[in-house]
């Protein structure tokens, strides 16, 4: 079976570490959706490591990464971080596979991506600027050029094609910045990429389920991110939930074993977009400056509020969520009240819904009140020693959203996650 890990808000939940401390129970942690927008943070050695293209199980010996066809893959971001990876004394040629399949990102996606953003003005939609967009619509428009394609003779008169193309975008946006450079490193990386392990995706993941092999599918971004059930148009270009396991990887539905949601104690977005709970005071700075609440991949402030547990038991609802994983508690340990969102208030109505386009609509969240916890969670080593006021916060969340939070990661090191089993 493949099991799944995936965020259940606006990214940024912790899903490098959680994915990074399940893996050794799985033989292939595959990456099935997203580009290099998607920042995995782990601690390797006592070192910080930011992961965005390589499966979050490449420190594991033995374990199999595979890079699935549902990701959009930039050759210069993977090259940087094979020589991350390489200096931990890991082979990436040996245990990272890239799927043939997968869309490769070009230089002038990037240009396209910055020129689109530039031109919307006030209505930006906080894109990274990583060229994801643009590359996903080439996918959908047919025009993409994919990993397989690097081993094409005609590979140049492809990427010239396509680039040709693009420039035609480019003039209608009257964006003239020389993109020379960013050409020269990505041919670079191209060589780099075509030594790797390039393989028919769907056969070899499809292979390891007929072996009896454990896989686990890594999501990127989160939930709320989805470009069909997030927050559109302040959404990615890819589907995030569970569904995009078999499109990003070639896998049945029926194949699907548990779906393990991850969500932060609290709340926290990157870039525009509607965000229910967001707090504009000291508290939500405390929230940031504690948390450390700064974007892995853009090193942007996140917007951070109270935990929102009706787009939460959305996300449980779409993905079909099995269990939990609540990460950052301890980042709750200094406030003496909590709040939660249990529904929004619109035009005087209270919904447990979350509406179409909640940007457009005059949304309140309506909040419950928790009294903090009197010790640090930091300290607690199993389940029993968590404090009274925290387990009275969990059994509210897992009454409300029909699902039970399972592990608490209570702080950034690799060995600090409880469990309740």
């Amino acid at each position: 079976m493949v099991d799944v890990i995936l965020g259940l808000q606006w990214g940024d939940e912790g899903k490098g570490k959680i994915v990074d401390f399940f893996a050794p129970a799985y033989d292939v942690i595959a990456r099935f959706q997203g580009g290099p927008n998607a920042g995995h943070t782990l601690y390797v050695k006592g070192e910080k490591v930011v992961l965005h293209q390589i499966p979050s199980g490449i420190f594991h010996e033995g374990i199999v990464n595979l890079i699935g066809n549902g990701v959009v893959l930039d050759p210069v971001t993977l090259k940087k971080e094979c020589d991350k990876v390489a200096a931990f004394g890991v082979d990436v040629r040996k245990n990272l596979f890239i799927a043939e399949r997968t869309n490769i990102i070009v230089p002038t996606h990037r240009a396209l991506d910055k020129a689109a953003e530039l031109a919307k003005g006030d209505e930006k939609i906080g894109s990274t600027l990583k060229g994801i967009g643009p590359a996903y619509m080439d996918k959908t428009g047919r025009n993409a050029l994919r990993v397989g394609d690097l081993l094409r003779a005609d590979f140049q008169e492809m990427y010239q094609k396509l680039k040709d193309k693009h420039q035609q975008l480019l003039n209608n946006y009257g964006f003239t910045e020389d993109i020379s450079e960013w050409e020269k490193e990505f041919f670079e990386a191209v060589e780099f990429v075509k030594s790797l392990n390039i393989v028919n995706g769907e056969y070899f993941i499809n292979k390891k389920l007929a072996e009896g092999k454990k896989i686990l599918a890594e999501g990127a971004q989160g939930s709320m991110l989805d470009v069909d059930f997030g927050t559109f148009p302040f959404v990615t270009s890819s589907n995030t939930i569970s569904a995009g396991v078999s499109t990003g990887l070639g896998v049945a539905p029926n194949k699907i074993g548990e779906v393990i949601g991850i969500t932060k104690a609290y709340c926290t977005r990157v870039g525009s977009g509607p965000f229910p709970t967001e707090l504009f005071d000291a508290t939500g700075e405390e929230l940031r400056k504690i948390g450390n609440e700064f974007g892995a991949t853009t090193g942007r402030p996140r917007r951070c509020g109270w935990i929102d547990l009706v787009a939460l038991k959305f996300a449980c609802m779409v993905n079909g969520i099995t269990q939990i994983v609540m990460t950052k508690a301890d980042v709750l340990d200094s406030f003496k009240e909590l709040q939660v969102c249990t529904a929004y208030e619109i035009n005087g109505k209270q919904t447990d819904e979350v509406p179409y386009q909640m940007n457009k609509l005059p949304l309140q969240p309506v909040y419950k009140q928790f009294a903090g916890w009197s010790k640090p969670v930091s300290a607690c080593n199993n389940w029993n020693e968590l404090p009274a006021e925290m387990n009275a916060y969990l059994d509210f969340i897992n009454t409300y959203l029909g699902v039970k939070v399972t592990y608490v990661s209570n702080g950034p090191g690799r060995d600090q996650i409880i469990s309740s089993r």
